[in-house]
């Protein structure tokens, strides 16, 4: 894929690709642990319309380490990052932590920011609210596997032995609940990885002076908001969606049910979908090439969508 690799300087170091201008400005902020190079499952389509701009964050890929992990820290970077090296309004997808660093960003510095996809931001389920859970094992184990480092088929092998608790009272190993492809891509993220990125998470510090309710009070654009399936790993909870339909003055929102908490790599073509719904309301039609369509949607509220689950049973992280 045509991405050339860039560097923006300061402290941290931040290293990001950059493809060809066939468009506006986006931006994709990955998760935590991951690279930008996640977003490759969307790349061959958002290529096509948009100038993509994807940033590794400090303590990941090829970006600097820091003293710092909050994901205050990794707002303003990506503040800084906008406001000297980015001309124009652009458009941000954030996953995850990215989600909720691109929901400051347009809070923080709204003249730059034209439009926000949060693809399953997890607010305090992997703030104060993720003592005890399955996502706090994961993360513990995916620490101590950075920490011991090694060969990324020995990552791999490490991560699959990491002991996740399900709700029946048990445990499961996560290679369980992770294809071997999975585990192979978590692998080479994390051997890139600086370990201290997990210690405010497990922690419960990670999102020490995000405030959600002031940063979701403070967006003026539009906002699309995807959430995955809070019983198969979704992150994103029904309660904070209502939280966000009900302080963001103009909002899309879409479920997806039976999908994870990786939407964007494991319900790629629809997700594709949702976005060009989403880019066809913003000023200008962005004309997004995708081959699926999503079922059984319908109007939840005069500014969201909501995609009703079936119920299905699957694993929880």
């Amino acid at each position: 894929m045509n991405f050339e690799s860039r560097e923006f300087r300061g402290v941290p170091l931040l290293s990001y690709s950059e493809g060809p201008p066939n468009g506006p400005t986006m931006l994709l902020l990955h998760g935590v642990t991951r690279c930008w190079r996640d977003w490759e499952p969307l790349l061959p389509a958002l290529t096509s319309a948009w100038r993509v701009v994807a940033i590794d964050h400090r303590g990941h890929g090829g970006s600097g380490r820091a003293t710092r992990y909050c994901v205050t820290d990794f707002v303003e970077d990506i503040v800084r990052f906008v406001s000297q090296e980015i001309s124009g309004p652009l458009v941000i997808l954030g996953h995850s932590l990215g989600a909720m660093v691109a929901a400051a960003v347009a809070a923080d510095v709204p003249e730059l920011v034209r439009g926000v996809v949060l693809e399953d931001p997890p607010f305090h389920t992997m703030g104060n609210r993720i003592h005890g859970t399955a996502w706090q094992a994961q993360f513990i184990g995916m620490r101590d596997v950075a920490r011991r480092g090694g060969a990324k088929e020995d990552l791999a092998e490490m991560l699959a032995e990491i002991p996740i608790p399900v709700p029946n009272g048990g445990s499961k190993r996560f290679g369980e609940l992770r294809t071997p492809a999975s585990l192979a891509w978590s692998a080479e993220c994390l051997a890139k990885l600086d370990s201290e990125v997990l210690t405010p998470v497990i922690e419960a510090r990670w999102l020490d002076g995000y405030n959600v309710t002031d940063v979701l009070s403070r967006i003026r654009c539009p906002v699309l908001l995807l959430q995955a399936d809070p019983l198969c790993g979704g992150a994103l909870t029904n309660h904070d969606v209502d939280a966000a339909v009900g302080a963001l003055p103009s909002i899309q929102y879409f479920r997806f049910p039976g999908a994870g908490h990786q939407l964007h790599r494991d319900r790629a073509d629809a997700m594709l979908v949702a976005l060009k719904t989403f880019f066809d309301t913003l000023s200008g039609t962005i004309q997004l090439t995708c081959n699926h369509q999503l079922e059984n949607h319908e109007t939840a509220s005069s500014h969201s969508n909501r995609h009703h689950s079936h119920g299905q049973s699957c694993d929880p992280v």
